[in-house]
């Protein structure tokens, strides 16, 4: 079973040499049968056992055979011989991170943050908290896409003590939280989060935000949070920073929150307006600036006359063009038609509403919009209804998702909301439109 000549199990063909660690060497691959690149890690057995790494390296691999998400360097397999230990990983041709830091436009760390915070927010929701992020291990594909490595002192939520939090101190000093530095526990998102923060930081500055002459000077710095944004930076940027990098990780802005901000959606200004016609023509199409919406007795539904031919059909499935653009998974909403008067809707939305134990928040501007009570995995959930009437006795009904956990909110819509609402639903859009719903 041995590794003989270029051939490792007869299944693989060792390359070139990628890297070089202490305990070990990464070696370019490919697999003989699918053609396919890999990374291969190679290990003495020995030199781990001796220096007691034994248990990191079974952590590594539980860690990454757990989460599979397109921004983190997937884990094909393992094997070992009686000397070696082989992990056969995703082969990230692009390099570090690091080596473009300081030298990225606000612009391009905007879209290397985004793609980190979406790697970051899958490991949480699998128990996973990296531990060690920082640009180097940041890894580019061949498309300029960021892959997260190195699980090596990642932690489970099993790791948890009694009173919730991790206690082993780790991780590369200047990107630590100031909770790790202080050994009384930490919860393990929060300091992932303001790791992130420190890489983006650096993405954006091409420095450290947290420097001194000394360790002791730098931890003094990071403990206080005390840091300056440079002049280009943008104030939305800065503003984002500043909530990240709060030393108290108990009002330290969770990734929910992130993902809300203005300059995580739209990115600093000079792409903002180019993003923001893209959204506006691809997410509302032409409906948005000539339909009146309704939700009081007061206002009135927008007459049929005011809808041309293509603003109804791009309303049915079958011809919805955002599918072009918007890939299907991230869309969130739903619609469905009623024969009912609006107010016998906004009636019906308020029961179910009540019996669900969900919040009417408020009535603004002709959007019902409906609250959970309780915070869920990414946020209080919340999604908006708008309603439309297409002739009187005809009106679309647009429920859509604005805050909250997406697998939380299709678990409420399929099981609760959609058969409460039987009663005043026609035909629910993705079924048969041509069958009323019985």
């Amino acid at each position: 079973m041995e590794s003989r000549g270029n051939t490792l199990m007869e299944r693989y063909e060792m390359g070139r040499l990628l890297g070089k660690g202490t305990f070990g060497k990464v070696h370019y691959g490919r697999n003989l049968e699918s053609n396919q690149s890999v990374a291969i890690k190679m290990m003495d057995k020995d030199k781990v056992l001796k220096v007691g790494l034994s248990e990191q390296i079974k952590r590594e691999i539980t860690t990454m055979r757990l989460v599979a998400h397109k921004n983190i360097v997937h884990l094909h397999e393992v094997m070992a011989t009686r000397n070696k230990i082989y992990i056969v990983m995703e082969y990230v041709k692009g390099g570090e991170l690091f080596d473009k830091s300081g030298k990225l436009t606000e612009a391009a760390a905007h879209k290397y943050f985004q793609q980190l915070i979406s790697a970051v927010d899958h490991c949480h929701s699998r128990g996973v908290y990296h531990r060690d992020l920082k640009p180097e291990n940041l890894l580019l594909d061949e498309n300029e896409n960021l892959k997260v490595t190195d699980f090596g002192l990642s932690a489970l939520s099993e790791s948890k003590r009694q009173d919730g939090l991790l206690h082993t101190t780790c991780g590369t000093p200047a990107y630590v939280a100031p909770e790790v530095i202080s050994k009384i526990g930490y919860d393990g998102a929060k300091s992932d989060i303001w790791s992130c923060g420190v890489v983006l930081f650096v993405l954006a500055a091409g420095c450290l935000p947290f420097q001194g002459p000394n360790l002791m000077e730098m931890y003094r710095k990071i403990q206080h949070g005390d840091f300056r944004c440079p002049s280009w930076f943008s104030h939305k940027l800065k503003k984002l920073l500043y909530k990240i990098l709060d030393p108290n990780p108990s009002t330290r802005i969770s990734i929910q929150k992130i993902k809300e901000s203005t300059w995580f959606r739209k990115g600093p200004g000079e792409i903002r307006a180019v993003k923001e016609k893209i959204l506006n023509e691809n997410a509302a199409p032409v409906l948005a600036t000539r339909r009146k919406k309704i939700a009081h007795e007061d206002m009135k539904p927008l007459a049929a006359t005011n809808l041309n031919a293509f603003e109804i059909i791009s309303f049915s499935t079958g011809l919805d063009l955002s599918g072009l653009f918007i890939k299907k998974e991230c869309r969130k909403e739903t619609r469905f038609t009623s024969d009912k008067p609006a107010l016998a809707i906004i009636s019906k939305l308020e029961e179910v509403a009540k019996a669900l134990n969900l919040r009417i928040r408020k009535k603004d501007n002709g959007i019902v919009k409906i609250q959970g009570r309780r915070e869920g995995r990414n946020g209080v959930l919340q999604f908006d209804t708008e309603i439309f009437e297409i002739t009187p006795s005809y009106h679309l009904i647009e429920m859509k998702q604005t805050s909250g956990d997406s697998v939380e909110y299709q678990k409420l819509l399929e099981e609760d909301i959609r058969p409460g609402l039987k009663d005043i639903v026609w035909a629910w859009y993705g079924d048969d439109l041509q069958q009323k719903q019985e």
